[in-house]
């Protein structure tokens, strides 16, 4: 396993090292959902999702996905498929992985309350592209394309978050 680590505004893989965003929450032990936290936890990269309109597949040590307008993440600790992937229109509250923005334009699913799955307990951990001014989080991880794409060209598995 080829993992980075979050070193305060900073993700190190190997020698490399670049400025990322984390949540607004800072990083918490204790992650729940809605506080903005980024979970301290050694977090594993799932796999790789993106929209093919607006860019190449990213070349990775993982499966690569294609994104579309139908799809979405429940975030919803009541319903059933809280912290899973779902089809869109879905009842439950849910995020669109489809954005207007770019942030979702490359998602790492990263391996956070997911096995098994705790309702409450935070969900859509992702490593996605980072707004432009390095802004705060939701409680992702978040990088400039450029970075993002070289760290997962270099290997990148996981993320150490101490």
């Amino acid at each position: 396993m080829t993992l980075a680590r979050l070193d305060g505004p900073h993700l190190i893989l190997n020698r490399d090292r670049w400025c990322c965003a984390i949540g607004r929450g800072g990083i918490r032990a204790d992650k729940a959902e809605g506080d903005g936290a980024t979970p301290r936890a050694t977090l594993p990269l799932r796999r790789v999702l993106y929209r093919a309109d607006r860019g190449p597949a990213p070349r990775c040590a993982v499966p690569v996905e294609p994104i579309g307008p139908n799809d979405g993440w429940c975030d919803d600790p009541a319903s059933p498929a809280y912290n899973r992937p779902v089809n869109l229109p879905h009842e439950a509250r849910h995020e669109e992985l489809w954005r207007q923005d770019h942030i979702y334009d490359i998602v790492g699913v990263l391996g956070w309350n997911d096995d098994p799955v705790v309702p409450g307990r935070g969900s859509a951990i992702f490593l996605h592209l980072a707004r432009p001014d390095l802004a705060p989080t939701e409680g992702c991880i978040a990088l400039a394309g450029p970075d993002l794409r070289a760290a997962l060209t270099a290997g990148l598995t996981g993320i150490e978050v101490a």
